[in-house]
């Protein structure tokens, strides 16, 4: 894949666990994970680096302390400079990938709400030509005349509650609340305009950025 230089697209679980791989395992790889090649691939060559010279730095002052256990000689004074390098290496791709991580994120928070922004236009109720149009852009959705829905299934009850929650606050910031119905691990949601009769572009909207906030 080439590099782009438009940041991709990229849903809030996978944010979620870019930060998670950038600040808790590797500083670069949950950079690469959500695309951002260039700037992952600079913070996995510091951190390798930062690593490797305080390997070498571990081992040129343990050698030496090993070697007193055969010999009499005292071992030389501890250089902290290659330590201390790559430490400083090491910390400074960790803060790099902390800040590409929050950009990650908040790009992510951005594109969830993104086709919700023009609702003040998505008002008018859908012809059928428009309707039959607009739901192959949402394969697991059902028409049924003016009502799309859709039913989501979670590993658990406590799952299944987080999702509608983020769906809630979904809804409170458009102000455009979906049907929801919850049995156990699955949740429905049922989306049609009721001001204007029917389904309008703001249903469509909502069902994707509901679809993006689960993870695949």
């Amino acid at each position: 894949m080439k590099p782009s230089s438009a940041p991709p697209k990229t849903s809030q679980a996978k944010a979620r666990n870019s930060v998670l791989l950038n600040l808790l395992a590797t500083p670069g790889l949950g950079s690469l994970s959500a695309g951002r090649w260039v700037a992952g691939s600079g913070q996995l060559f510091l951190a390798l680096v930062g690593f490797i010279l305080v390997l070498v730095w571990f081992f040129k002052i343990i050698i030496p302390y090993y070697s007193i256990m055969f010999s009499e000689t005292q071992p030389p004074p501890i250089n902290w400079a290659v330590g201390v390098t790559g430490a400083g290496v090491f910390a400074v791709a960790w803060c790099w990938s902390l800040v590409t991580s929050i950009s990650v994120y908040r790009a992510a928070s951005e594109a969830n709400l993104d086709s919700l922004k023009q609702f003040g236009a998505g008002q008018i109720r859908k012809d059928e030509s428009k309707i039959q149009t607009a739901h192959p852009t949402l394969p697991d959705w059902r028409s049924d005349g003016q009502i799309i829905s859709r039913t989501y299934e979670f590993k658990d009850f406590p799952a299944a509650m987080k999702f509608v929650n983020t769906v809630a606050e979904l809804a409170e910031q458009v102000q455009h609340h979906p049907d929801i119905d919850v049995r156990w691990n699955k949740v429905t949601l049922a989306l049609t305009t009721h001001d204007a009769g029917g389904l309008t572009e703001k249903d469509f909207a909502l069902a994707r950025a509901c679809d993006a906030c689960v993870s695949r």
